[in-house]
């Protein structure tokens, strides 16, 4: 197992509140890795912590070390925070397309990063549709308002904007949770698929998706990583009390 993620005593404090209580945890590379436990238990905080998404929180204090690829990311320039958040793609819960064109979503990571160069552009808009699993349904329409796409395909084309900047680390906070089963299950085939090429954290409150997706599953409590092992063994063989309690549904 090689960890793509390294943290390391990782305490978080939103001004007096201590969200999370000295986690470690070893993410290894090109694995779909899920943060299952109640709402409120950190696991949101946590999955910030990696394109630095936090900082941009008033009263925030972090202490600690976190490593991507062996680099401490909480002490490198301000001026590299960029490059940073461009090797870590985020997907939110709800889709957050650009009020632009099917196209110009897609592209706009790659204007934005000072690439003027038309065809470069348009067929990295086309790779990362056809690795968003979006690019049949969409190729005829590419000018047209992203606002067109059902729900479903909006959260695919959030993603493909992500893929389009050629990240290494996807962090996805509940994507299927605003989707309808159909979509649920699109979303689900396409982490399957992308874990090849990308290191992929999810958060989830749905227990069976997070058997379903993951390689790997996390489950905090109350800020505290309780356990973290292959999600074989979470789920069928639970070495903490309050893991095996959780997953059967006896709280949470």
């Amino acid at each position: 197992m090689v960890p793509k993620i390294i943290t390391r005593n990782v305490d978080l404090y939103y001004s007096s509140f201590q969200a999370l209580k000295n986690v470690s945890i070893e993410i290894p590379e090109k694995s779909v890795t899920a943060l299952i436990g109640p709402s409120g238990c950190g696991k949101s905080t946590f999955l910030r912590l990696f394109n630095r998404m936090n900082d941009l929180i008033d009263k925030v204090k972090i202490s600690g070390e976190i490593l991507i690829d062996d680099r401490s990311i909480y002490k490198i320039r301000s001026s590299e925070i960029d490059n940073l958040r461009r090797k870590v793609g985020m997907v939110f819960q709800k889709p957050n397309p650009f009020p632009k064109s099917i196209f110009e979503n897609v592209a706009y990571g790659l204007r934005v990063n000072g690439i003027n160069d038309s065809q470069l552009i348009a067929n990295q808009v086309e790779r990362s549709l056809k690795n968003a699993a979006l690019w049949e349904e969409v190729k005829d329409k590419l000018k047209k308002s992203a606002f067109e796409l059902s729900g479903g395909q909006q959260q695919r084309l959030c993603i493909a904007r992500a893929l389009a900047v050629e990240p290494d680390i996807i962090l996805m906070d509940e994507p299927a949770s605003a989707l309808d089963p159909i979509s649920t299950a699109k979303i689900e085939e396409l982490i399957f698929d992308l874990k090849k090429d990308y290191t992929i954290l999810i958060v989830t409150h749905n227990m069976q998706q997070a058997a379903r997706v993951s390689d790997y599953t996390g489950f905090f409590l109350n800020g505290e990583l309780i356990e973290f092992n292959e999600t074989k063994m979470i789920f069928t063989n639970p070495k903490n009390s309050k893991t095996e309690s959780y997953i059967t549904g006896r709280f949470g």
